[in-house]
């Protein structure tokens, strides 16, 4: 499913960070959430943009 909601257990377990971690990143909006009722679920394209916003090496470009 392209535009599915993940858990923040599911976050965590992707990124390999802490449950807690994942919370707080999800809680400062440092990774978009959807709001659904009092819980929060992340989309899987969110959850991507936020890896490639944090990516350390950036792609070098045509250099000549």
């Amino acid at each position: 499913f392209p535009n599915s909601l993940l858990k923040a257990t599911e976050v965590a377990d992707i990124l390999n960070i802490s449950l807690p971690m994942a919370y707080r990143l999800i809680q400062i909006g440092e990774i978009r959430a959807v709001q659904i009722g009092k819980g929060r679920r992340v989309r899987l394209q969110d959850l991507c943009e936020y890896i490639e916003s944090n990516l350390t090496n950036k792609p070098e470009g045509n250099e000549s």
